[in-house]
């Protein structure tokens, strides 16, 4: 779906540029291509609940793809991705209580929600079905649409903004607001946060590394379960974990049959779920964090036989993500990352196709995102 205009505001219909008060520049997608290009837009006043937060780095989400290409056909265009923001708040509301000029901050996918719902009421914002992601989304405050991280500066009410702890460097916390969160909210609420239990991650990428680092601090066995031979070496000798599969090795699964508390899957692309099941012990639990397209063949008994238990996590609430980051500050988990500047954004969405990268793109946003960019000159070289 393309919006050549914004949604109507005292009925006339405006440009994005012109919705609000205070001008923006990022990186849009016009179409279904999702070639990003250099885009001006706006942002609404700082309200009384509000922080206003000059955008330091953003990371690179896979999901982000997905939207700028419209895969999940439900993109409305122009779509400014990026929900991994750390930044420097340079304004706060009269009625902002928890943060104040110059602190390090970090926003995720929602900035709003019904609040009031059981889910909000107890901490899990991101169960509402009425929450507002950080892009491709319609702001109730308004009714105009909301735009991400690829961008200078942001406004977002206080309640949706958390703390990045000192100890953790800017741009390889980034990806925590999405990856790091998505990995711990799990082990958290399914019982794998306890020392001594033995953890299987599927799939060695932007959401599994994260999920080895959080592993090991809470001082659990990590194994890898991959498709990739070639990732064992990293897996062990750099990110720590403690032993490594490989998925279509029948000798190695049979060994580590009954062998696992519970598995995070993080892998997107389709594959089998009955041999990874198998690796549980009796009572556990399989939870999902990547979404195959196609749908899921389990067959019950692989589930009944052991009380076996296959779950999917989303995100987490800010209460949950703050708790991450506190927890990511203690024990030092940060994300591997590679930063880029924004004039290489779309080639990097070319390499994200490939999984080329360790793990997590991440866009200097500050030093790189420039309103002096020149359009055609941008979109032909990063093509």
């Amino acid at each position: 779906m393309a919006l050549e205009v914004a949604a109507p505001t005292n009925g006339k219909k405006v440009v994005p540029e012109e919705e609000h008060p205070r001008k923006v520049f990022g990186l849009a997608a016009h179409d279904s291509s999702g070639i990003l290009s250099p885009f001006p837009f706006s942002r609404r006043n700082n309200g009384d609940t509000d922080v206003t937060i000059k955008i330091l780095y953003c990371g690179i989400c896979h999901s982000d793809l997905h939207n700028i290409k419209n895969e999940q056909k439900n993109t409305i265009y122009p779509v400014v991705p990026g929900h991994e923001i750390v930044g420097e708040i340079t304004e706060v509301g009269s009625n902002v209580k928890n943060f104040k000029l110059g602190d390090k901050v970090g926003v995720g996918c929602l900035v709003e929600s019904c609040r009031s719902c059981p889910s909000c009421t107890t901490g899990f914002e991101n169960y509402c079905s009425g929450m507002i992601l950080i892009y491709n989304s319609v702001h109730p405050k308004d009714g105009t649409m909301t735009y991400g991280g690829y961008s200078d500066m942001i406004v977002v009410d206080q309640d949706f903004v958390v703390h990045i702890p000192e100890s953790l460097p800017l741009d390889k916390a980034a990806p925590l607001l999405c990856a790091g969160i998505t990995v711990y909210a799990p082990m958290k609420y399914h019982g794998l946060s306890t020392p001594g239990k033995h953890l299987g991650v599927v799939g060695l990428g932007g959401l599994g590394h994260v999920a080895v680092k959080f592993g090991k601090a809470f001082g659990l066995k990590v194994t890898i379960i991959s498709s990739s031979p070639n990732k064992e070496k990293e897996a062990i000798k750099r990110l720590g974990a403690d032993a490594f599969l490989v998925s279509s090795n029948a000798e190695q699964m049979k060994v580590a049959m009954g062998s696992m508390d519970g598995i995070i899957d993080t892998v997107s692309a389709t594959h089998s779920i009955p041999p990874l099941l198998a690796l549980l012990k009796p009572n556990g639990k399989m939870i999902l964090v990547g979404a195959p397209e196609k749908p899921l063949e389990v067959p019950a008994f692989d589930l009944i036989f052991g009380g076996k238990t296959l779950v999917g996590s989303p995100i987490g609430g800010i209460k949950d993500t703050q708790e991450m980051l506190d927890f990511a500050g203690k024990h030092n988990v940060t994300a591997d990352i590679e930063l880029i500047s924004a004039d290489y954004v779309n080639k990097a969405m070319e390499r994200l196709v490939k999984a080329d990268v360790k793990y997590r793109f991440v866009i200097d946003i500050a030093k790189t995102l420039s309103p002096t960019f020149d359009m055609v000159t941008f979109v032909y070289q990063v093509k």
